[in-house]
């Protein structure tokens, strides 16, 4: 299969999560171009079934093939552990998760062998972190933890406010006393309350973001199959979004936590991929 190391690479999300995994991509691979897509309009997917979510993944794989992407991330816990196997023995291109690279390095950095972990129901609930980290190290404990309140919250945009800072606490409050010392942000919408995150917690408490684990897993894979960006192929738009639903609204909060500002965002009916 002939891939075009100038396409663009695919990025999607239930929501506004898989921005902060856009971000570092931005931060990390300044060259390459970004195709996201963001499903506004069944946000969230960690209450729907296995059956739904990977439904919804190939659809939106569907429509970012459309769009010429050499390669794919699934910046979305719930869909990283409930559609990636599947979907990356359908597919020809590179397809990324982001439940791997945080797993690889919650195991490098814990001393005490406790890792929390915290995400959606769905996330939680599949055991796939402690799968991956009991791969890497047997002797990690793993206590994991869903805090389902914390997308809508991101969503609604309030990330310091005193709803939020209640609500984590009492999230939390179990992971303390199982005196966990890394703890990773299991859902991609979790980095944009790190700081209440981390005061809770503690100065004692390593966090993992995946989603900057994700972006150098991303420029790992994008050199191993020589496809990275030449780079030469300056455009003025070189970050497209779209969404199934709420664009003006998803563009606000996109021009919020990007370092690039988006002129806009486009919607598109996902339910014809």
């Amino acid at each position: 299969m002939n891939i075009d190391r100038n396409a663009p690479v695919g990025v999607f999300d239930s929501g506004v999560g898989g921005l902060t995994v856009a971000r570092e991509i931005m931060r990390n691979l300044p060259s390459e171009k970004i195709v996201y897509f963001g499903d506004t309009a069944r946000v969230p997917y960690g209450n729907k079934s296995r059956d739904t979510v990977l439904r919804f993944s190939r659809q939106i794989i569907r429509f970012l093939k459309s769009q010429g992407v050499k390669a794919i991330v699934t910046a979305c816990n719930t869909a990283s552990a409930f559609a990636l196997d599947e979907i990356r023995q359908e597919e020809e291109i590179p397809i990324l998760g982001v439940i791997e690279p945080g797993a690889r390095v919650a195991a490098e950095k814990t001393r005490n062998k406790k890792v929390g972990v915290i995400g959606t129901v769905g996330t939680v609930g599949s055991g796939i972190h402690e799968a991956y980290l009991k791969k890497f190290d047997p002797s990690v404990t793993v206590f994991g933890k869903a805090c389902p309140l914390f997308v809508p919250l991101v969503e609604e945009g309030w990330l310091h406010d005193p709803v939020t800072v209640e609500v984590a606490g009492r999230y939390l409050q179990e992971l303390r006393e199982k005196e966990i010392d890394t703890l990773i942000l299991g859902c991609t919408h979790y980095p944009l309350i790190r700081s209440t995150i981390a005061d809770i917690m503690g100065d004692g408490v390593q966090l993992v973001n995946p989603a900057y684990e994700t972006a150098l897993e991303l420029l790992h894979l994008l050199k191993e199959k020589n496809l990275l960006s030449s780079g030469t192929e300056k455009e003025e738009f070189p970050y497209r979004f779209y969404v199934s639903d709420l664009a003006d609204k998803f563009k606000d909060f996109a021009n919020s936590i990007l370092p690039y500002d988006v002129a806009v965002t486009r919607k598109i009916d996902i339910e014809n991929y």
